[in-house]
């Protein structure tokens, strides 16, 4: 059987998407104060996230500090990552990165090292290409990888519109959906609108997960799940079970919650809300900086509103 064939019959098998939903938090990278990856510190944070009840994990994302990682930081990352999680729930990894042949070369390492999905951002220096060539770069990366892709819709001056999402969706089977990330609900609601059959939609929108969820998105990859999984499991489990007036609550404290967290160097607040619930407190890469005493104490106040 040729590379090609081989890679068909495995994107084939991968297409289901059944394995993907839910609660599936981003890891944030452990970096010393040289900004070295402390690889050792990673195991923590997952089997946390994991025994907080999410349904899978991503690494290498935008919470992850994706964009400052070279390739073999994050080919060991997976690896690392692959190797804690056992198998425990699916393992999706970040492709940050600008060129279609620098993306396939990331996705096939990915593959290699345990992935089993992709979540992909558009090209993100400020030259947009057209939406053609943005249907190629989609179409090469699914294809030369094997892995499903999901569209990571965050890029603000290269941000693709319903239309164009859902054509993607339709011509290129391996793009098997989006994190849909621009805090407008209405292109969420419009992504829902007509979407193609089997095709995935998952929010990145914090401050409105309630609402996704109330949508139907088929579930959510973003820093709010990294900072507190368990109280984002418990709003999905909620929703999902028609407890609306319990879920609206709890929205309102994770609301709370989300603007303790959002100001500048996310990542970084991120990890000391981790810290706070028992994993390893470690550092953002330069030039983002830890929080300081007063940013500190907002997300410490917020996390006690929330189970955690």
């Amino acid at each position: 059987m040729s590379i090609i064939q081989t890679l068909c019959s495995f994107n084939e098998e991968a297409m289901s998407t059944d394995q993907f939903f839910g609660v599936i938090p981003p890891t944030t990278t452990p970096f010393s104060a040289e900004g070295e990856i402390l690889y050792n510190q990673l195991g923590a944070q997952i089997d946390w996230m994991v025994g907080s009840g999410v349904h899978g994990i991503c690494v290498g994302g935008s919470s992850a500090e994706g964009h400052t990682l070279d390739a073999n930081e994050l080919q060991r990352l997976l690896e690392t990552s692959r190797d804690v999680l056992a198998g425990r729930v699916p393992l999706i990894a970040g492709i940050i990165i600008n060129s279609t042949r620098q993306a396939v070369d990331r996705s096939k390492m990915a593959r290699e090292a345990g992935a089993v999905a992709l979540q992909v951002t558009p090209p993100h220096y400020v030259f947009r290409p057209s939406d053609d060539a943005l249907v190629d770069h989609f179409r090469a990366i699914a294809d030369e990888s094997g892995l499903p892709v999901l569209i990571y819709n965050v890029v603000p001056w290269c941000y693709l519109g319903p239309a164009l999402l859902k054509r993607i969706m339709t011509e290129v089977p391996g793009v098997i959906g989006v994190k849909q990330s621009n805090s407008d609900l209405k292109l969420t609601a419009d992504l829902m609108l007509d979407l193609p059959e089997g095709k995935l939609v998952f929010t990145a929108v914090d401050a409105l997960l309630y609402p996704s969820f109330a949508l139907g998105v088929h579930g959510t990859i973003a820093a709010n799940p990294a900072a507190a999984p368990k109280a984002v499991v418990k709003l999905w489990d909620l929703v999902k079970e028609g407890k609306h007036t319990e879920a609206k609550a709890l929205h309102a404290d994770l609301l709370r919650f989300w603007n303790a967290l959002i100001t500048d160097d996310l990542p970084a607040n991120i990890k000391y809300a981790q810290s706070l619930q028992g994993v390893p407190f470690a550092l953002p890469r330069a030039p983002m900086k830890a929080p300081d005493e007063a940013r500190k104490a907002l997300i410490a106040d917020a996390l006690k509103a929330i189970p955690h």
